[in-house]
């Protein structure tokens, strides 16, 4: 396995831990992601994941750039119960 597809290898089992539970995409804020989607089973998914990197709008309109959860989690502490901080 090349250098590569090594690195894209370990980022999808990285994401692979989310539960989906929304936080870093603003739920616990109360202004959420407008790409956030809540399914029947109480889990957040985003409508537009293959194309989230980049400036993005929450709910009340206020514009973010939305980055990697590595990226994330190295400027923000995971949020309590995340399977990343783990």
């Amino acid at each position: 396995m090349g250098y590569l597809e090594r690195q894209e290898k370990d980022a999808k089992e990285y994401e692979a831990r989310c539960r989906h539970c929304g936080a870093c995409c603003g739920v616990k804020d109360s202004d959420p992601c407008i790409n956030l989607i809540k399914d029947g089973d109480d889990k957040y998914f985003c409508k537009a994941y293959d194309n989230r990197i980049g400036q993005q709008v929450t709910v009340s309109g206020k514009s973010f750039s939305c980055i990697p959860i590595r990226v994330f989690l190295q400027f923000n502490p995971p949020y309590p119960n995340c399977a990343y901080s783990k």
